[in-house]
C-alpha cells in the first residue's frame, strides 16, 4: 500500500544551523508587534469595549452595502453588520452610546426605525444585548487571567514532566506564540473579542503539543546517544519528528481552511487567528523551543544531575 510522505523518512536539514537568523527574525516581528500593539492598539470588539449588539431576521438576504450606508448615517459611531449563519440573518453591532442605559435603548430604537423605514417591515428581531464597560473590564480581566493560568499551568507541567531547561524552552515559545498573534491582530485590525481569546489559548495547546513531541524525542536521543554532540542531537531529533509535525500542521490547517472559507463572518476572525497560530506555532517547535535548549545549558550533564541516566543497554548509533 502506497503512503503518503511529504517529508522523506531521513532528512538531515542543519535547522541548528539556521537558529541565530531564526532568532533575528522572531526578535524582529515580535518588536514590530509590540510596537503595533503599543502603537495602533487592537480593534476591540463589543465584548471588551462594550456597546449594542442586535440579531435580526430578514424576510430574504439584504443588500448589506445598504444596511450598512443606512446605519452608518445615523451618527451612532462605529456600526458594523455580518452575516450570522444564514444570509437573511443579520448581526449588528453598534459602540457604546455616551451616556446611561436610556441612551442605549434610544440607539436601539432609532436602528429598528431606520431599518423598518428604509430596509423592510417585516423584520424580527431575535436578539438585544448590551455589554456595558463594567462588564467588559471584567471580561478583559478573566481573559488575561485565563492566558496567564494556561502559561503557569504549562510551566509546571513540564517542569515536572522533564526539567527546568525545557521548562524555559517551552514557555519562550509560548510567549513567542501569543505575541505575534497579537500583533497579527493589531496589523489587520481584526476585531478581537472572546473568540480571539479562545483562538489564543488553542494556540498555546497547539503550540505545547508540538514542543512536548519534539522534547520527548530530545530526551529520548539523550539516552541513546550518549557522546553525540548537544548541537547534533538537537538537530537529529527536529529532523525525526519533522515528519509528524508537517503531516499534524496539514491537517489542521485543511480543517482550519474549511472553516475559513465556509464558515462566515461570525468565525472568520477565530479561523484566521487558529491559521495564523498552527504555522507560528510549527515555527517556533522547530526554531526556537528547540535551539533555545542550546544557549541555556542543556548538556548530557544536565540531564543526568536531573535524574534521567543514560541506560548502558542502549545502543549507540555512533559508530
Amino acid at each position: 500500500m502506497y503512503k503518503l510522505k511529504l517529508v522523506p523518512a531521513e532528512t538531515k536539514l542543519p535547522f541548528l544551523q539556521a537558529r541565530f537568523i531564526a532568532f533575528l527574525v522572531s526578535a524582529a516581528l515580535i518588536l514590530g508587534s509590540a510596537g503595533m500593539f503599543f502603537g495602533v492598539g487592537l480593534n476591540k470588539g463589543i465584548d471588551f469595549e462594550g456597546g449594542i449588539m442586535i440579531e435580526v431576521g430578514m424576510p430574504e438576504a439584504p443588500d448589506l452595502a445598504k444596511m450598512r450606508s443606512s446605519l452608518g448615517s445615523l451618527g451612532l459611531g462605529q456600526v458594523s453588520l455580518q452575516t450570522f449563519g444564514a444570509p437573511d440573518d443579520i448581526l449588528i453591532r453598534v459602540q457604546r452610546q455616551e451616556g446611561d442605559s436610556e441612551a442605549q435603548k434610544k440607539a436601539v430604537e432609532l436602528v429598528k426605525a431606520t431599518l423598518e423605514k428604509e430596509i423592510s417591515d417585516e423584520i424580527s428581531y431575535r436578539r438585544i444585548e448590551f455589554v456595558g464597560p463594567t462588564i467588559s473590564a471584567e471580561l478583559v480581566e478573566t481573559a488575561i487571567e485565563a492566558v496567564l493560568v494556561a502559561v503557569v499551568a504549562i510551566l509546571i507541567y513540564i517542569w515536572l514532566r522533564f526539567e527546568w531547561h525545557y521548562s524555559v524552552g517551552a514557555i519562550v515559545a509560548l510567549v513567542h506564540d501569543v505575541i505575534l498573534t497579537i500583533g497579527m491582530f493589531a496589523i489587520t485590525g481584526i476585531e478581537f473579542n472572546l473568540a480571539s481569546v479562545a483562538a489564543i489559548l488553542t494556540i498555546v495547546g497547539y503550540s505545547i503539543n508540538d514542543t512536548v513531541v519534539v522534547y520527548d524525542r530530545i530526551r529520548e536521543n539523550f539516552r541513546r546517544y550518549k557522546k553525540m554532540d548537544v548541537k547534533d542531537l538537537l538537530n537529529l531529533s527536529i529532523n525525526e519528528t519533522l515528519s509528524r509535525t508537517v503531516m499534524t500542521s496539514l491537517t489542521t490547517l485543511l480543517a482550519l481552511l474549511a472553516l475559513f472559507i465556509f464558515g462566515g463572518e461570525v468565525i472568520r476572525g477565530f479561523s484566521t487567528a487558529m491559521i495564523f497560530g498552527v504555522i507560528v506555532g510549527t515555527y517556533s517547535s522547530i526554531f526556537v523551543a528547540a535551539p533555545i535548549l542550546l544557549h541555556i545549558g542543556l548538556t548530557h550533564r544536565s540531564e543526568e544531575e536531573d535524574g534521567f541516566k543514560p541506560s548502558d543497554d542502549t545502543a549507540e548509533a555512533e559508530s
